[in-house]
């Protein structure tokens, strides 16, 4: 993917790759997601032409409006999802991220089943502590995937958590330690539907500690486009 052109993609790139070498991890072992909420579309497009086609977006109707116009890229649903929204993206989304609820997956189930698609989810846990954040518990994640059978249209693929907004930074590699240990209990568990592979935890602002404890994909936006103009 490495160009001649300057563009702070390569620069994550590199810090990504750095990262995996220093904590002893295969080279190309975490995933980049680039969030690009918000962002125009002639700006993401710049991104998908340098070879980043792995995009992240928060709401369905902005990610529904990116993908008719860049197609070739790969798009997952980062953020809260509506069960009534389900439907809108079912034909395209490569991987939804943000899956908190029994009720949430029986409506992924019945779209998918309607596209004859096998869709890839993770199971959202609740780590940060914060009201803003939404999340399932542990135990209702185990609860879930011992009724993993009855998704036949769906691939539990992992998890994903959103740490703490703080300055504290021991707080977040907890909270990410603690999420990484629980992939690794559940992938060690025997369940149908369920190939526990992947860890989507870390941002713009705390990838590397994300990293570190065990990420597999990492989300990350501002430090790839610049910063957001919200309206």
């Amino acid at each position: 993917m490495q160009t001649s052109i300057p563009h702070p993609l390569f620069d994550v790139l590199d810090k990504i790759r750095s990262l995996e070498n220093k904590a002893g991890r295969p080279e190309g072992s975490v995933k980049l997601i680039a969030v690009s909420k918000t962002y125009p579309v002639s700006v993401v497009q710049q991104v998908v032409n340098l070879g980043q086609t792995a995009l992240g977006e928060n709401k369905v109707q902005e990610m529904m409006s990116k993908a008719e116009e860049i197609p070739q890229a790969q798009w997952h649903l980062i953020g809260h999802l509506q069960t009534n929204k389900v439907k809108y993206i079912a034909p395209f989304v490569a991987m939804i991220h943000s899956v908190d609820s029994e009720k949430l997956l029986a409506v992924i189930q019945k779209e998918a089943q309607k596209n004859n698609r096998i869709l890839p989810i993770l199971l959202q846990i609740f780590i940060s502590g914060e009201s803003t954040k939404t999340g399932m518990t542990p135990d209702e994640a185990k609860e879930i995937l011992m009724k993993a059978h009855e998704y036949p249209n769906i691939l539990f693929k992992g998890l994903m958590g959103m740490a703490a907004n703080t300055d504290n930074l021991n707080l977040i590699r907890t909270q990410f330690s603690n999420l990484r240990k629980l992939k690794e209990e559940l992938q060690n568990s025997t369940y149908t539907n369920v190939d526990f592979t992947e860890l989507s935890m870390g941002m713009s602002s705390d990838y590397a500690i994300a990293i570190e404890e065990g990420a597999t994909m990492v989300r990350i936006g501002s430090a790839i486009f610049g910063a957001r103009q919200y309206a």
